[in-house]
């Protein structure tokens, strides 16, 4: 199966055109004011009419008042819905939308017990545990990962060209999600590392 890849954090259209170009199956904007990704409803609407048909556009928040997300959810055609702090089911199925739940992976977390926590969610996404909300552009222990994870598995946390075939071939995820790993500063995207990331996840499908 092949792996789909999620470029986040875009900011700028010649972004968004180099990533759908490159073959991303989908486009992240970023909803929380605190993150130097951040772009508000309104300006992710103007980005997301250069994304075409079948490419998704996701939506992340992290403790989001209910109304706001509703209010990004009328501003522009967003298809999945992507929760980064300390929401449970209710609040995330509130939207009647497609939900992936982020869970920061350390020693100690018991991620069937997590996953089992959002039996609705369309996947999980696994990021690197920092202080704060987001991953920081680290690689976890994929080790930390079971085998028994009921749930979809999104990959996050770290990931380059230069690490993403090997997790592709050794944690076997449904969808790889990267930000700081296609960029030349916060929030302006790399259109060349962008391309070497689709091309490396393509080659491990091949080899898988």
């Amino acid at each position: 199966m092949k792996t789909r890849i999620k470029i986040c954090g875009l900011t700028r259209e010649e972004d968004v055109d180099a990533a759908v170009a490159a073959g991303a199956d989908a486009i992240g904007f970023v909803f929380y004011p605190p993150s130097p990704r951040y772009v508000t409803p309104q300006r992710a609407a103007q980005l997301a009419r250069r994304i075409p048909p079948f490419v998704d556009v996701v939506g992340l928040f992290v403790n989001e008042a209910p109304d706001v997300v509703l209010a990004a959810c009328e501003a522009l055609p967003i298809n999945v819905l992507q929760f980064h702090g300390d929401e449970d089911a209710a609040y995330c199925r509130q939207f009647a939308r497609p939900y992936l739940r982020a869970a920061r992976v350390r020693p100690g977390l018991d991620l069937v017990e997590f996953a089992g926590s959002f039996p609705d969610a369309r996947g999980l996404l696994l990021d690197a545990f920092v202080e704060g909300y987001g991953g920081g552009g680290h690689v976890f222990d994929w080790t930390l990962i079971p085998p028994n994870l009921p749930s979809y598995l999104v990959l996050s946390g770290g990931l380059t060209a230069d690490n993403v075939g090997d997790a592709v071939q050794r944690v076997r995820p449904v969808a790889v999600d990267v930000s700081s790993g296609v960029e030349m500063s916060k929030g302006i995207k790399d259109h060349s590392k962008i391309a070497a990331f689709v091309a490396a996840v393509r080659k491990a499908d091949e080899s898988i």
